[in-house]
């Protein structure tokens, strides 16, 4: 991971820089310059500027920012929400340029830091079905594919226009020691 990388929680007026970073690295072209990209996928949106602002808000959930830079650049992030004994991990972003250098390591290493603070016995997850090498990396990171399946929000465009109609989630869990 590269030095200088600093992990804190967002703060509320941090919404507009996570809310670019996460779009820029699942959607549009500039997103293929990594390989966590669903430009094939999905087009739109990934997330929108009031769904930050309402996670950024909640009590029962953070957005872990990974930093660098004497100008405190968003370079990475990840949502955590506490759901009873479990914690739920999604929008695990790092900036394109940036990918394959540890940082998404870094931010699960401090995602599940959080979770075992909250006493979570585990971390639940969905990835998208027809994202292999996203589900391997989970399984190789200690998660397990469950086979539980959701349907994508087909029609919600704060998810983004589906490019294919075969679009559905698969639940991913990992047990940690609280």
């Amino acid at each position: 991971m590269s030095n200088g990388v600093r992990f804190q929680v967002a703060l509320p007026g941090d919404a507009p820089a996570i809310c670019d970073l996460v779009n820029s690295a699942y959607r549009g072209e500039g997103s293929k310059r990594g390989w966590t990209t669903e430009a094939d996928l999905l087009d739109g949106q990934r997330t929108d500027l009031a769904g930050i602002e309402d996670i950024l808000s909640a009590s029962d959930q953070i957005i872990l920012t990974a930093r660098t830079g004497t100008a405190d650049e968003i370079v990475g992030c990840v949502n955590l929400v506490k759901q009873g004994g479990a914690c739920y991990l999604g929008m695990l972003t790092v900036n394109p340029l940036g990918q394959g250098q540890g940082l998404g390591k870094g931010l699960m290493a401090q995602a599940e830091s959080w979770a075992r603070e909250q006493k979570c016995q585990s971390i639940r997850m969905t990835v998208i079905t027809l994202r292999k090498e996203l589900l391997e990396f989970y399984v190789r990171r200690g998660f397990t594919r469950t086979g539980e399946l959701s349907p994508f929000p087909y029609g919600d465009e704060r998810f983004g226009a589906p490019r294919r109609t075969d679009l559905a989630f698969e639940t991913l869990v990992k047990a940690i020691n609280p």
